[in-house]
């Protein structure tokens, strides 16, 4: 070979030799991992995986002991349908029906501040209830009638008389805790809040009113009625600033912005001179019209 090489490839002794201890590692390098296969073989239960699997295991058990499924979230509480009436129901039946205790407290609070389920389509209304969970306990709703009610049920939820018409803007609260689906807490809200804008101008303007939304307000929309009694004015070229920022319509910036305007420019003539605020949006130049007034 060694001739061959001389011959062929004119190789030296030297390289000759180089080559041979080149071919003689690369023969090493390739067999070393078939011989540390077969003097090491792969051991796959060592002691300190064994002992992992079996945390694992017991981590398992413990989760299910603690009603937790694999991903730690709370299972589903179980729902149990029975003949309820909605006036009546407290807190944890609202959950045993299978709701949770946000709505359930939602309910809740809407019976204990003069509400009233009279019908059982009067339920599927909550915003709380979807239209599946009022499917599932419409076959369990059973409202009690009003003369078969118990003594203690009355003391706690007085039976309004009859709907009556009342003037929103001349009502006291006791008048207008006497419309059916208003409570004291609400009758106050309302009173407040018409002695902040100065009187109401139109029914709609009850939906500013915090908590009644659309429901409540179709509920009692039929029994209040607004009489000429005249809206309190603003003086817009007077008012100050204290005075001017109690309107709910305005904000601290907007109230801010027509002061200066105002001593900056001059009285305000008309209701385009206010349009002229670059900070008033239409919307509360015209929620404000019906209350201003450029008298000087």
């Amino acid at each position: 070979m060694r001739k061959w090489l001389n011959i062929d490839l004119s190789f030296s002794k030297r390289e000759f030799n180089g080559i041979l201890i080149l071919i003689f590692i690369i023969g090493i390098i390739t067999a070393v991992p078939s011989v540390y296969a077969y003097l090491v073989p792969d051991r796959d239960d060592l002691p300190a995986e064994r002992a992992a699997l079996k945390k694992l295991v017991l981590i398992e058990a413990r989760l299910k002991k603690t009603n937790l499924s694999k991903w730690g979230k709370v299972k589903p509480k179980e729902i149990k349908l029975f003949n309820f009436d909605p006036n009546r129901n407290s807190r944890a039946q609202w959950e045993s029906l299978g709701l949770s205790p946000k709505q359930a407290q939602v309910l809740i609070n809407y019976v204990s501040k003069g509400g009233k389920f009279r019908k059982k389509e009067d339920l599927q209304k909550m915003f709380v209830i979807s239209a599946e969970r009022y499917k599932a306990l419409l076959p369990y709703i059973y409202i009690t009638d009003h003369g078969k009610q118990d003594t203690a049920y009355q003391s706690r939820y007085p039976v309004k008389a009859a709907p009556v018409m009342v003037d929103l803007n001349t009502a006291d609260t006791t008048e207008l805790d006497k419309i059916r689906g208003i409570g004291p807490a609400f009758a106050r809200r309302i009173f407040k809040y018409r002695e902040r804008v100065g009187g109401f101008y139109k029914k709609e303007q009850l939906l500013e009113v915090y908590g009644v939304d659309t429901v409540k307000y179709k509920e009692i929309s039929g029994q209040i009625k607004l009489s000429n009694q005249p809206l309190t004015r603003i003086f817009i070229n007077t008012i100050d600033f204290e005075k001017l920022s109690r309107n709910p319509y305005l904000k601290f910036k907007e109230v801010n912005a027509i002061i200066q305007f105002r001593k900056q420019h001059g009285n305000y003539a008309n209701i385009a001179d206010l349009k002229k605020v670059v900070i008033l949006s239409a919307e509360t130049v015209e929620k404000l019209m019906p209350y201003i007034s450029f008298e000087q």
